[in-house]
């Protein structure tokens, strides 16, 4: 009787309980719903790469269009702008030395700016336009603005340097804002 005794308790420890089966449930259950809610949180930060690569190239674009301007020391209708070395040499009341309140250029056509501040403060709405005006469908629902101000450089005064922050906006609560600084170093001159 012994051995029959034996023979039952190994025969009723081969399997596994019912309450071990439901405790395995609950644990995978569990190690499984925390991995689908970091894929899903990782998934939502990075789902469309395209939106952040197409604001930083927007960016990219209108920071090189304000640093390709000149930096004069006369307003660009000055006649004297291209030749002035001073404010001095600029037409009386016509010195670039104080930052225009806005923009003279504009997004209704093509952006004529002669000047790196002709930039301040412009900004683009939907759509987004190339320098000669025309619309960009493809990037509807984007948005950028420039800032300027004027900051002393290591050395540099205020006047001769210029801050150039291109912030720009799009889907998905993207915004993205480069830096630039154009110096006075050679006024008349484009870089």
């Amino acid at each position: 009787m012994s051995m029959r005794r034996e023979h039952l308790r190994i025969a009723r420890q081969a399997g596994i309980s019912l309450v071990e089966l439901v405790m395995f449930i609950v644990i995978v259950s569990v190690g499984l719903a925390g991995i689908l809610s970091v894929m899903n949180v990782t998934t939502k930060h990075s789902a469309d790469p395209l939106i952040r690569k197409q604001a930083l190239a927007i960016a990219e674009s209108l920071l090189e269009e304000v640093e390709l301007q000149a930096f004069t020391w006369c307003l660009p209708t000055d006649p004297n702008a291209a030749t002035a070395t001073s404010v001095g040499g600029c037409t009386p009341g016509m010195s670039e030395d104080a930052l225009p309140a806005g923009a003279r250029v504009s997004n209704a056509g093509p952006r004529e700016g002669q000047n790196v501040s002709d930039y301040r403060n412009f900004a683009m709405g939907n759509p987004i336009r190339d320098v000669n005006g025309n619309p960009i469908n493809e990037l509807a629902g984007y948005g950028a603005s420039v800032a300027i101000s004027q900051v002393a450089l290591n050395g540099v005064p205020a006047a001769d340097s210029l801050k150039i922050d291109v912030t720009v906006t799009g889907p998905s609560d993207t915004s993205i804002t480069l830096t630039g600084y154009r110096l006075r170093y050679a006024p008349n001159a484009l870089p």
